[in-house]
């Protein structure tokens, strides 16, 4: 079930999801779904505890996940990309920026308290 919902975007965000959209096929709704869902599913940085933020800090991507990053990006690099697998690329590099910027967001915070290890 879905229910429809009114809201106001910044215009840089709204050029993003349609970038995104027109980039992997889909529309400017399922983009924008996919992520929300992919921001709501993570707890908010500043409510975890010390120990939760310093694991979000050390935080690495699964192994197998990071080889498949590698052979799209070596194979992109030689133009053998279907679409399907290069929308998958798409959405492996969405992911792994978003990771960068929760890790720094993680980074900052754990400074800001001075937790061991990370003081400056």
């Amino acid at each position: 079930m879905t229910e429809k919902v009114t809201v106001e975007l910044p215009e840089e965000l709204v050029r993003q999801v349609q970038t995104t959209a027109e980039r992997t096929q889909q529309s400017f709704d399922e983009v924008l779904a996919q992520w929300i869902r992919i921001g709501g599913g993570e707890p908010v940085l500043e409510l975890l505890g010390d120990e939760e933020l310093l694991a979000v800090c050390d935080g690495q991507w699964e192994a197998s996940a990071q080889d498949e990053l590698s052979d799209l990006l070596e194979r992109n690099q030689e133009g053998a990309l279907e679409d399907v697998e290069r929308r998958r690329l798409d959405d492996l590099m969405r992911t792994y920026r978003a990771g960068l910027v929760r890790k720094a967001q993680a980074l900052k915070i754990a400074v800001d308290r001075g937790l061991p290890g990370w003081l400056t």
